[in-house]
């Protein structure tokens, strides 16, 4: 009946199949309960948007306390839990100023329309074009589209907004070639989420900031699923020692509440003036103080040594499933609690069937699983994990390899 009624109703852009959609009616922590009553460890977490959990109880109370005063007014007026946070993310980042909206896409939005704004009326220049990454993505707005270096994406929506050009992630020479009169900004995410869990290695990261600083371009990232802890640090452009000149956020920004959030250098924000830009609900005082009580707990004393120390674990104990899974597991990538499997094929198989068994992930196409579970797993739920992970690759691929 339910799966009728969605069909019936709902605009078909999901790929929900009968034989595994569940319908989730409880969550606690890592874990979620279907209908039927069956648990499961939730290692997709709204696809890294429960950075806490399940029912984090901060992030309620703070949420609960909000609605209780105002639950939303107009940014036509000041917001305390609106100022609060933009204090709390620029004090704890590279970022002067902030601009609040509802998700990723929109944070990267705004991120492509200040670049373009700041050299038209800063500079007075008419450079425009941006370049981004190859199997990068960065939203699902036209622009941001565009922007998106996956042909998969663009399919059916030409033709995109002009002024963006792709180059090969990790290879610093392929952006070099790229650069033109035209050129305004580079735009990466610091650890390819979307495209397969790729980090960006310290070397090319530093390299696009030495290049942008040699060519007068703005440097955006795309912290939108890297960021909030996700890889150990709060943002992933620490690892690299690097400022971006604009930065954004959302998914775990909010804890499950939706929030996006573009930072920038204090000279980059003069390109934008009253009535450039806005957002009807962003900035709006719930979200905001669920995100301020997220921030806090993250930015607790070791917990992001916590974060990168599981991360590490989790990890190497998957390198030594790989080693008796020789020829089916390809390669582990990750850092932090962001970890991509990358197999020989079959990936939705073993999907499938670790969900059979009781733990939730993502295969992205038929090659990568991707792994995030709460920033605030525990150990023994990581390593419950593993043995679901190695159960389900003995069903789809038979015993192990090695031994």
């Amino acid at each position: 009946m339910l799966q009728e009624k969605e069909k019936r109703y709902i605009i078909n852009t999901y790929n929900r199949r009968p034989e595994q959609t569940l319908l989730l009616v409880r969550g606690r922590g890592t874990l979620v309960w279907d209908e039927a009553g069956k648990e499961y460890l939730d290692f997709v977490g709204g696809i890294a948007v429960n950075a806490l959990g399940h029912a984090y109880r901060p992030v309620l109370e703070a949420a609960w306390e909000q609605m209780q005063k105002v639950i939303h007014t107009s940014n036509l007026y000041y917001s305390g839990p609106q100022i609060e946070l933009a204090e709390c993310l620029v004090k704890n980042s590279v970022g002067d100023k902030v601009f609040f909206c509802n998700s990723g896409a929109e944070a990267n939005e705004a991120a492509i329309k200040l670049a373009r704004k700041y050299y038209k009326t800063v500079l007075q220049s008419e450079r425009f074009e941006i370049i981004t990454a190859l199997n990068s993505f960065h939203g699902r707005t036209l622009a941001t589209v565009a922007a998106t270096g996956q042909e998969k994406f663009h399919r059916g929506f030409e033709p995109l907004p002009a002024g963006f050009c792709y180059a090969r992630f990790n290879d610093l020479e392929s952006f070099r070639s790229q650069i033109n009169e035209r050129t305004a900004a580079i735009m990466v995410e610091p650890l390819q989420g979307e495209g397969g869990v790729h980090p960006g290695t310290a070397d090319f990261l530093k390299g696009l900031r030495r290049l942008c600083d040699e060519k007068e371009l703005l440097l955006i990232f795309d912290e939108v699923q890297s960021g909030m802890g996700r890889t150990g640090r709060l943002f992933a452009y620490e690892h690299a020692g690097i400022k971006p000149d604009i930065f954004t956020s959302a998914k775990a920004l909010g804890g499950g509440f939706p929030i996006g959030a573009m930072l920038c250098a204090e000279k980059v924000a003069a390109g934008f003036a009253p009535g450039d830009h806005a957002s009807t609900f962003g900035g709006n005082p719930v979200a905001c103080a669920a995100a301020l009580a997220v921030l806090q707990a993250i930015l607790k004393d070791g917990f992001l040594d916590e974060v990168a120390s599981k991360g590490r674990s989790f990890q190497d104990k998957l390198q030594l499933l790989a080693g008796r899974f020789l020829g089916i597991i390809v390669e582990i990538r990750g850092k932090g609690l962001i970890t991509g499997v990358e197999l020989s094929g079959r990936a939705g198989e073993v999907q499938r069937a670790c969900q059979e068994k009781g733990l939730l992930l993502n295969a992205i196409g038929e090659h990568v699983l991707r792994f995030l579970p709460p920033l605030n797993v525990t150990r023994e739920e990581l390593d419950a994990a593993l043995e679901i992970l190695e159960w389900a690759l003995e069903e789809v691929f038979g015993s192990a390899q090695g031994k």
